[in-house]
C-alpha cells in the first residue's frame, strides 16, 4: 500500500571527515552544500511517486559529480598515480544488484553498476571487461583528467612521501574512508542502496573495497533494510557488515537502530573496524552509526526539510 509519509532517503559522503578543528566555515558550508544538492536530487524523485531505485542513483550521481567527495569526479589515486573507481547498486524488492570494480572512465560509476545489473546477467564486473561494457553500454565517459584534482593528487604526493620517509601512519581517517553512498525507502515501501567510491588514497593498484562487495559496503532487501557502508572496507567485508544488519533484524528481531549500532559500535569499532553506514527499512526508519570522528551525511523526508551534518552536532536543516 502506498503511503508517501514514508518516503525517506539518506545520503553519506563518507566517515573518516576532515578533522573538526581544520574544518574552515567556508568548507563546512561547502560540504553541506554538496549533500543538500545530493538530497534534493533524491527528494525528487520520491516526491514525484518516483522509485528508491531511482532516488538513490540520483543522489549517488549528484556526488560524484561534486569534486569534495572520493566518488567520480574528485576520486582518490592510487599508489600509481590513477584512479580505480567502484560502485554497487540493489534493489530491495528482489534483491537485483550490479557492480563494478576498478575501473575509470565513466561518468558515473553508479551508473555503470546499474548497466550491470539491467543488462546483464551478472552482478560484478571489473577491469578491462567492465571498462569495455560500460562503453559498449553507451555510458557517458570522460577524460581520466576529468576526474584529477589538485587536493587528491596532493595527499597522493603526502602519503607517497609518509612511506618513503617510514614515518607513522598519521591516523588521517579522512585519507582512508571516502565514498559516497545513498539508502532510500519510497511510498511503497521499498527500499534501495548505491555506493560510490574511488578508495583508498595511496592504495595498491587493483586492491577492492566493499563497496561494491554485495553484503558488506551494499545491501537492500525489503524485509529487513538497505545499507551503504563507508570505512575501513576489508573489515567490511570480513564481517559482511550489510548482510550482518539484515541478519540481526531478521533472526534476532532487533529493530533498525539495534542492527545497526550493534554492528558499527560493538562489532565493527572494537576490532579496528573504523567508519559507518546509512541504512533505512521499509517504514522510513533510518539509522546513522559511525565510530570516528565523523560521517558526512543528510537526511530528508516526506516533509522535504534537508537535513544534513558532519560532525557530532545537530543537523542543519536547509
Amino acid at each position: 500500500m502506498s503511503d508517501p509519509s514514508r518516503a525517506v532517503l539518506a545520503i553519506h559522503g563518507g566517515a573518516g571527515t576532515i578533522l573538526k578543528a581544520s574544518m574552515t566555515p567556508e568548507r563546512q558550508d561547502a560540504y553541506h552544500q554538496g549533500l543538500r544538492t545530493a538530497l534534493a536530487a533524491g527528494h525528487d524523485v520520491l516526491a514525484a511517486g518516483g522509485s528508491a531505485l531511482d532516488a538513490v542513483t540520483a543522489a549517488v550521481m549528484a556526488l560524484e559529480d561534486d569534486p569534495l567527495f572520493n566518488a567520480g569526479r574528485g576520486a582518490v589515486f592510487t599508489s600509481a598515480g590513477e584512479n580505480e573507481m567502484d560502485a554497487a547498486v540493489m534493489d530491495g524488492r528482489d534483491r537485483r544488484a550490479g557492480a563494478v570494480a576498478g575501473i575509470c572512465g565513466p561518468r558515473h560509476p553508479i551508473l555503470a553498476a546499474r548497466a550491470v545489473m539491467e543488462r546483464t546477467e551478472h552482478v560484478l564486473m571489473a577491469g578491462e571487461g567492465a571498462r569495455r561494457f560500460c562503453r559498449d553500454a553507451g555510458l557517458e565517459h570522460m577524460d581520466p583528467s576529468w576526474f584529477r584534482t589538485d587536493a587528491r593528487w596532493d595527499a597522493l604526493q603526502k602519503e607517497l612521501e609518509r612511506r618513503r620517509l617510514a614515518l607513522p601512519d598519521d591516523g588521517d581517517q579522512a585519507r582512508k574512508h571516502g565514498t559516497v553512498g545513498a539508502v532510500a525507502c519510497d511510498a511503497a515501501g521499498n527500499l534501495a542502496a548505491a555506493t560510490s567510491t574511488g578508495g583508498m588514497t595511496g592504495k595498491t593498484p587493483g586492491r577492492i573495497g566493499d563497496s561494491p562487495v554485495i553484503g558488506a559496503g551494499t545491501w537492500a532487501d525489503n524485509a529487513t533494510c538497505a545499507v551503504s557502508g563507508t570505512g575501513h572496507g576489508e573489515f567490511f567485508i570480513r564481517y559482511a557488515a550489510g548482510h550482518e544488519i539484515d541478519a540481526r533484524m531478521r533472526w534476532a528481531g532487533q529493530d533498525l537502530a539495534q542492527a545497526a549500532d550493534g554492528v558499527v559500535l560493538d562489532l565493527l569499532g572494537p576490532i579496528g573496524g573504523s567508519g559507518g553506514l546509512i541504512a533505512v527499512d521499509a517504514q522510513g526508519n533510518v539509522a546513522l552509526p559511525f565510530n570516528c570522528e565523523g560521517m558526512y551525511r543528510g537526511v530528508v523526508g516526506a516533509d522535504g526539510r534537508l537535513r544534513t551534518a558532519i560532525h557530532r552536532e545537530e543537523f542543519r536543516v536547509g
